[in-house]
């Protein structure tokens, strides 16, 4: 082939200029901003935030003696709601002045070396205590002028966006030594203690029970969080001890820390009834106990302390003082006669129904069972195989709801 002929307008070979990417340089930053914006002042939540705690929030630096410290308790310019209260800054700047001059004295005795000897104190030591007990005397003088008026339902909430919540009280240390004191040295009975310290059976046995590991954990030389405790009772409101053997307080009252005669929920009234009833007749607890179980005793009889009933009947009927006291001990006695002598029947048919045969390691019981305990449905407690937590009939499908019949 003859060669190309290559045309001199055009050049040799077409060159084209090269894309590649080229990064861009930044300069590198030693330093990097905590938040993502670029504002480094000051933002205007935090400016309110120091603005409340050097403000309103000032007075909750220093907590209020024998009392709550919630916010609650105060408004949004950091006045306590419930009084004119407030502390006396003079005394505050000078325990404050006090515990500058301690600090001082013991840098400078560190300084010099020189320590009075054992058992001798130093003429500025006895003068800084007279002074002490002068300004603690001073104290307390304007402290009974300007008492603390009583906590109310506000001051008792911590969070003042949630009204509903508020903080309940606790037994103070003098009332849980009180009830210990009375239920173990005294020998009084629990549902005694209960009435009379108004605290539920429950928490008195509860009481009791931490009060003896508290005591044996002394004998055997444990340490106790103490401190911690009184820390907590003093940000929490607590019942106080009434000591009614002392003068001053023989016509005052205890307090009464919470309801004792509340109603415990029974199994048998969780079912729904419809019980048709007479105009004419009338429904009474009673009546009412028996359309839930034939074996259900009315309220009057199922609260933790029925004989609190009786009590107020008999001041309705207009029993004196000396003569309620004198049949509540009468009642008292005749119902302890008669639990220990239900003991003494009961453990006497234990004894007579069970047969027990003695071998090495246990013992093998023996008990009659007759197949009539399971009762005609079967769900008698009695019965053998019953089990907890059978459930109930009223919302099962085919079961007939609306009562069939109506008693006179």
């Amino acid at each position: 082939m003859p060669p190309r002929l290559r045309s001199p307008n055009f050049p040799a070979v077409a060159s084209c200029p090269s894309v590649r990417p080229q990064s861009i340089t930044h300069p590198s930053r030693a330093t990097r901003d905590f938040s993502q914006s670029s504002c480094r002042q000051v933002t205007k939540r935090r400016r309110q935030f120091y603005a409340w705690l050097n403000g309103p929030g000032r007075a909750l630096k220093q907590p209020l003696p024998g009392s709550t410290n919630y916010l609650g308790a105060y408004d949004r310019f950091g006045n306590l709601v419930r009084g004119t209260y407030a502390p006396d800054q003079a005394v505050i700047e000078a325990k404050e002045n006090e515990e500058k001059a301690e600090a001082e004295s013991a840098e400078g005795k560190d300084a010099e070396g020189a320590t009075p000897a054992e058992g001798q104190e130093s003429i500025d030591d006895l003068e800084g205590a007279v002074r002490k007990q002068e300004e603690d005397a001073e104290a307390e003088k304007k402290g009974k002028d300007n008492k603390l008026p009583q906590e109310t339902i506000s001051d008792l909430r911590p969070f003042p966006m949630n009204k509903f919540f508020r903080s309940q009280p606790v037994l103070s240390e003098e009332l849980r030594e009180a009830i210990y004191q009375s239920v173990v040295k005294e020998g009084k009975t629990v549902p005694l203690a209960s009435i009379h310290y108004g605290v539920s059976n429950e928490r008195v046995g509860a009481v009791v029970r931490l009060k003896q590991m508290e005591k044996q954990w002394i004998a055997q030389g444990k340490t106790l969080a103490i401190p911690y405790a009184k820390a907590v009772l003093e940000m929490l409101p607590t019942t106080k001890h009434v000591d009614t053997s002392l003068p001053e307080n023989a016509n005052k009252r205890p307090y009464v820390h919470e309801p004792i005669n509340d109603l415990p929920v029974h199994p048998a009234t969780r079912q729904q009834l419809f019980v048709p009833v007479a105009e004419s007749r009338h429904f009474t607890r009673e009546d009412a106990a028996k359309a839930f179980d034939n074996d259900l005793l009315p309220a009057d009889d199922r609260i933790p302390h029925p004989e609190l009933v009786k009590v107020v009947r008999d001041e309705a009927a207009g029993y004196t003082m000396e003569e309620r006291r004198a049949r509540a001990e009468q009642r008292y006695l005749e119902a302890a006669e008669q639990k220990k002598k239900a003991e003494e029947a009961k453990r006497r048919e234990e004894l007579e129904t069970k047969q027990t045969v003695p071998q090495r390691r246990w013992d093998f019981v023996f008990q009659d069972i007759s197949v009539e305990h399971a009762g005609r449905t079967g769900r008698d407690p009695r019965g053998v195989g019953w089990r907890y937590g059978l459930p109930h009939q009223d919302r099962k499908k085919g079961q007939v709801k609306i009562p069939t019949k109506v008693e006179a």
